[in-house]
């Protein structure tokens, strides 16, 4: 089937399109239905299924005979180790730290923070959680101790798994300390805390309170898989940039199996045994779907990876890692394939490995601007494939099917909508907006399975943050347009399209066009508020590593090309070269935080910010314009 035959039959009958790929899963008891919708507008999928996410991603491969498969490798330059851990050995360690759980008093139903480094005892904690029941929450490792906490008092978790440390290129994270100061802050109080201890950074327990991860598991029996409602939650994410109360977003278990198992063959194009690797972290969405859950469930071998894309050591370090493990497809984001082109303009490292193995690149987690997937396609000679999709999501909203019909690639764009996702351009007023029009992206109700649900005990801000603004679709937050062949262009998050003089114009169209320019390695344009045009454009210019021209005159050719390629409707007239730009630690530019400080006005440290003292930088950089304040 082509992909708009396999797309028109999922919008057609969506009960038999997922009830048909509800049957590569291991049910104990067979959902009789794919979609249920209630009265009060909202919806479940598999509802009156039953089903345990760890068999599926663990036992059941161990069952069918591939007990000596690798599972799990871990590659850690920082640690310079490595190793791969089979799906037998899998099964044994996770049931051996489930029965650990469950013998202290830990159900079906109960919450587990989990706070841990790239390191493949945090997978075993996840997979310990959904073997019995019990909802995990993942927070990225060394969060700040106040963040931490909040995450507490939000899930109630019972317990708590964390390492004693986290290592970073050149510095060890303790963890321990903001681990004891996030419990002293907040209010809930819990139950027990299991350590798994780090030879770089061994952690002193807290008497009746703390527990060794080995000795925590001596002796104790081997827990069964809990069976589960389709509804029951997997586990709850926090949404990166979190301010206020933290916006928790619950992953229902049968949804959310058998959506990851759809996308492993028809977006990512592996068959089981295939190595697969998502270079992210547990702490975000794509470290859950594409690390953990949809890898394993698939039977494919994943890779955990504890190091940074340059720096360990070099700019080398991905493709050496695909030629080692011969990994068929790579999925990481836009700024990581950024950084690695600013060290290695003209792709030298990559001539010098053998990636015969490796099918495509995927880029998710921010706009893939078109320079980086020129450059990309060019140096590995592979289909790049920029998708689309969101915490909430848990999956791609919109990609190229490899595995269904490689369609066309439209650089700039993460390509068509996937099964199951009706996704809309629509004006302020909720009315669709023509092909080509600029307008906010929304999806029609109800979204596919493995989607969000709702919100961790916040059924009123579900409703008001995602449902409200356009009546029966989902509000995406993000801002774009589609083509007359359906390809939708994300441009920027609806905060940053901005309006000059009356005209509303993308920031990322802009960037498209600084980062086109040779010496520019990396961008980000802002809208800054101006008393005549109401907002006017500022962009922000990383160069390359080797670029030893004088950066005035960057700043006047990319100038000139904003006015030549948008116009000069677009008011661009100023930008500022800087060595680095701030970042959440997924990679995602602070643009909104930029415009605070360029606009004088107070902020709230970003809490996923990869490190705060470039928002000084930021602040320097905007006064040799006139911008901000001292």
């Amino acid at each position: 089937m082509t992909y708009r035959e396999v797309y028109e039959a999922c919008k057609i009958n969506p009960q038999h399109f997922w009830m048909q790929a509800a049957q590569a899963i291991d049910w104990d008891q067979k959902p009789s239905r794919a979609l249920h919708q209630y009265e009060n507008g909202l919806y479940d999928w598999f509802a009156d299924g039953r089903v345990n996410t760890c068999w599926n991603a663990v036992d059941r491969h161990v069952m069918n005979g591939r007990g000596g498969q690798t599972a799990i490798i871990h590659e850690s330059p920082v640690t310079n180790s490595s190793c791969a851990i089979t799906y037998r050995e899998l099964r044994d360690n996770v049931a051996s730290l489930a029965g650990a759980l469950a013998k202290q008093g830990l159900q079906k139903g109960d919450r587990v923070i989990i706070y841990m480094p790239m390191v493949p005892e945090a997978i075993v904690a996840m997979l310990a959680c959904t073997r019995i029941g019990a909802i995990h929450s993942v927070v990225f490792g060394g969060f700040a101790a106040n963040e931490l906490a909040v995450r507490i008092d939000d899930c109630q978790p019972k317990a708590i798994i964390a390492a004693s440390c986290g290592i970073e290129p050149n510095r060890i994270v303790p963890y321990k300390p903001l681990l004891d100061s996030a419990i002293d802050i907040a209010k809930h109080t819990v139950d027990f805390c299991v350590i798994f201890q780090r030879e770089h950074a061994v952690a002193e327990l807290t008497e009746n309170r703390d527990v060794d991860w080995n000795d925590f598991q001596h002796n104790v029996s081997p827990a069964n898989c809990v069976p589960v409602e389709g509804t029951h939650p997997a586990y709850i994410l926090y949404t990166s940039g979190t301010t206020g109360a933290p916006k928790g977003v619950v992953r229902p278990t049968a949804g959310h199996l058998v959506a990851l198992n759809w996308t492993m063959k028809n977006i990512y194009n592996v068959d089981p045994g295939d190595i697969f690797w998502a270079a992210s972290d547990v702490g975000w969405v794509v470290g859950h779907s594409y690390i953990c859950y949809a890898p394993l469930i698939h039977g494919n071998t994943t890779i955990v990876f504890e190091g940074k894309p340059v720096g360990t050591p070099d700019a080398s370090t991905f493709w050496r890692i695909i030629a080692k493990y011969k990994v068929a497809s790579f999925f990481t984001a836009p700024t990581a394939i950024r950084a690695v082109k600013r060290e290695d303009p003209t792709g030298k490292f990559i001539r010098t490995f053998d990636l015969s193995s490796l099918r495509a690149l995927f880029l998710a987690g921010e706009r893939a601007d078109p320079d980086t997937i020129e450059w990309a396609q060019n140096a590995l000679n592979l289909p790049v494939i920029d998708h689309w999709w969101q915490t909430e999501t848990g999956y791609a909203i919109a990609a190229n099917p490899l595995g269904i019909e490689q369609l066309p690639i439209k650089i700039g764009s993460p390509s068509v909508a996937m099964p199951g996702y009706d996704v809309r351009i629509l004006n302020e007023s909720g009315y669709e907006v023509n092909r080509g029009e600029l307008g906010a992206i929304a999806i029609k109700m109800p979204l596919p399975p493995g989607t969000l649900p709702n919100l961790w005990n916040a059924d009123q801000r579900y409703r008001d943050s995602y449902l409200t603004t356009f009546p029966g679709y989902y509000e995406t937050g993000d801002a774009g347009y589609m083509d007359s062949d359906d390809y939708l262009y994300i441009m920027a998050r609806t905060d940053d399209v901005i309006n000059v003089a009356g005209h509303r114009l993308s920031t990322g169209a802009m960037e498209e066009v600084l980062t086109a320019h040779p010496d520019v390695a990396e961008c980000a344009v802002i809208g800054v508020t101006d008393p005549i045009k109401g907002q006017i454009p500022i962009g922000f210019l990383c160069l390359n590593a080797r670029t030893y021209r004088n950066p005035k005159n960057i700043v006047e050719e990319v100038v000139n090309s904003v006015r030549q390629q948008i116009g000069p409707i677009a008011a661009f007239k100023l930008a500022v070269v800087v060595e680095r730009l701030p970042k959440t630690r997924s990679g995602k530019i602070l643009r909104n935080t930029m415009v605070k400080i360029a606009d004088g006005q107070e902020f709230k440290m970003p809490a996923t910010i990869d490190d705060p003292n470039i928002l000084n930088e930021i602040r320097e950089a905007l006064l040799t314009i006139g911008y901000g304040t001292q």
